[in-house]
């Protein structure tokens, strides 16, 4: 449940849980541009640099970012890029979130945008998207230390905020801002609005020179400071420096390749993409249509984590790029579940700020199922026509695509620039490139031999929209999947599958497969299939084919090719079934670690989709 709030009748926020109030008297944004940009140099500081990234301890209503993002956006000196992490271990509602901003009319649009992705705040990493991806929100629910523990950056620029602390001691423990200061580098400045002894003692220890400056009233002084140690600074691991954008050469133009090109071209790379089909998204990602799902397990496992933070990142480029009712829809998705077994992770409902929750009767009912069926509703999901992303994201700026072309080998080009190869079968050059991503699907096998890649064919079957059909008109997904009444060339259709083939490249269709999906289609909408049993009778039905790439734990692949190419070649593939949720986070994944960028997981998470755990699978092959 979100937060609640106390209003003074001066309009001032109060927490009950703290007993304080959000922000000064004078004004959240004055109290922002004042004691936090302000205290930190900003927006000179940032002045052409690449990106600017912020820490901040206490979200609230957001209006120190609010601030922030409205002094970037009239800073004709930018940096391209503004990260904005911020912990909140209390969320307040989104209707709260608005009223806040009701008294700043000049943030009140900005806070709009904000409010329309404020929902689905689990604990955990949500990462928000606004002004085409140049402004990136990353929202850490949680208590503040494990929160920092997830997290791996150097900030630029750190605000300490939150209540008192004498109200709320834990958020400015020492042990607190040991934790922020391990995320400063030499020159990262800090900003707070109090001067507590025990505050400065703690930050001072930590290597941070600090100096106080005139308060925002009712407050007299205020504190800024420099993160300036007289001791030699040992971080825990050999951390990469940051990147520089170049030109990166991605091999494939399937969601995978299109997503990594994409969110390199959007910091600045440029990026050529390459791929043997005479048109993009030719592989598996040529489908028809596809679902955009959550995977839901009572103990919320790791998969149902990593799909969730997917489809958040998704969803913001399916709104950004894409026409919604023609290329995709936010249709809600039903799960049809075996009996007994529409289990939820404790206290999740449809008021919490989970996103998914039993089925009620009149949904099942619409969908032609019994009303005691064991289904879940996926609010946050829907259909999305896979192609239609690719060629969205592969027209940014900054990309160039060159289809027709097969890439057989990478090699090293030397010490200076270029510094990778790209060549074909016959030794021939294709492309020069700082960097290399493979990102090809199941032919990433071709350079990446050692990884235990496994394709996995898939055949989905399709039939047109005809009057009085009346099928489901949300997807039904569970063992196999309906969805209906999508728009095309020749008028709206519907598509049941799909088949799961591993170690299979056949790209003919199967009449078997056919009759499989059918019988699931029997199992899982038994009037349904009756309506379609007169269009495949009459062979009016059409079949897809694709191959799929999964790794051997079924989790993509994000990381470099092998020991030693960290600095050179790296890979994006295994997408699996799940391309629509996974390629957008895999991408953002890996250019927050090309660039030194706030992670959009936590580091748990990040982990368990890198390739260094493939090194040691490969080995036991």
């Amino acid at each position: 449940m979100a937060e609640p709030v106390d209003w003074r009748a001066d309009g001032i926020p109060r927490s009950a849980r703290f007993d304080d109030i959000y922000h000064s008297e004078s004004g959240a944004p004055a109290q922002a541009r004042h004691v936090f940009l302000g205290g930190c140099g900003l927006p000179a500081a940032w002045a052409e640099a690449p990106q600017w990234r912020i820490l901040e301890t206490g979200f609230g209503f957001g209006l120190n970012f609010l601030t922030t993002w409205q002094a970037w956006r009239r800073d004709p000196q930018r940096p391209r890029l503004l990260h904005f992490v911020s912990i909140e271990a209390f969320p307040v509602s989104r209707d709260d979130l608005l009223r806040a901003a009701q008294a700043y009319p000049d943030l009140l649009p900005q806070a709009v945008q904000l409010a329309s992705q404020w929902h689905g705040l689990l604990p955990g990493f949500h990462r928000l998207w606004f002004d085409a991806g140049q402004v990136l929100l990353t929202l850490c629910i949680g208590d503040v230390q494990p929160m920092l523990r997830a997290q791996r950056f150097e900030a630029d620029s750190l605000f300490l905020d939150g209540f008192s602390p004498q109200r709320n001691p834990a958020m400015w423990s020492a042990d607190t801002l040991k934790a922020v200061s391990r995320f400063a580098r030499r020159g990262t400045r800090v900003a707070t609005w109090t001067i507590a002894r025990a505050v400065c003692d703690a930050l001072a220890q930590c290597g941070f020179q600090l100096t106080r400056a005139p308060g925002m009233p009712p407050k007299r002084d205020c504190l800024q400071g420099v993160f300036e140690p007289t001791w030699e600074v040992r971080r825990r691991g050999p951390e990469a420096a940051p990147l520089a954008a170049g030109r990166c050469a991605v091999v494939g133009a399937g969601l995978a390749g299109a997503a990594v090109a994409a969110s390199l071209a959007r910091r600045g790379w440029q990026v050529e993409v390459l791929d043997a089909a005479q048109r993009p998204a030719s592989g598996a990602s040529s489908l028809p249509a596809g679902l955009l799902a959550p995977h839901v397990s009572p103990d919320d496992a790791l998969l149902s984590r990593l799909t969730r933070a997917g489809i958040r990142a998704t969803w913001q480029q399916l709104e950004q790029w894409l026409a919604e009712g023609s290329d995709w829809r936010a249709s809600g998705v039903l799960e049809r579940r075996t009996d007994g077994d529409d289990r939820l992770p404790p206290g999740w409902s449809a008021a919490g700020p989970n996103e998914s929750w039993r089925a009620d009767p009149d949904r099942l009912l619409a969908a032609g199922l019994p009303a005691a069926s064991a289904a879940l509703w996926h609010a946050r999901a829907g259909w999305v026509r896979p192609a239609r992303l690719v060629d969205a994201w592969l027209a940014r700026p900054g990309i160039t695509l060159r289809m027709g072309c097969r890439v057989a080998r990478i090699e090293a080009g030397g010490t200076g620039a270029p510094r990778w190869v790209l060549r074909d079968a016959d030794g021939r050059s294709l492309a020069e490139a700082d960097r290399v991503v493979v990102a090809a699907g199941f032919e990433s096998r071709a350079l990446a031999p050692e990884y235990p890649l496994q394709p996995v064919r898939g055949q989905v079957e399709s039939g047109r929209m005809t009057d009085g059909l009346g099928l489901p008109e949300a997807p039904v997904n569970g063992d196999g999947h309906l969805i209906a009444d999508v728009p095309g060339p020749e008028g709206p259709g519907w598509f049941v599958g799909a088949t799961f083939d591993r170690d299979s490249t056949d790209a003919a269709p199967r009449s078997a497969d056919t009759a499989f999906n059918r019988e699931r289609l029997a199992r899982l909408l038994p009037e349904t299939a009756a309506r379609l049993d007169g269009q495949f009778a009459t062979g009016a039905t059409r079949t897809w084919t694709g191959v799929r790439c999964a790794s051997a734990d079924r989790r993509p692949l994000v990381g470099p090719l092998g020991p030693g190419t960290a600095d050179g070649v790296w890979l994006c593939t295994a997408l699996g079934s799940r391309g629509l949720s996974f390629a957008a986070l895999c991408a953002e994944l890996l250019a927050a670690q090309w660039h030194g960028e706030p992670l959009p997981l936590p580091a748990k998470l990040a982990a368990a989709l890198g390739t260094e755990r493939a090194w040691r699978e490969s080995e036991a092959f």
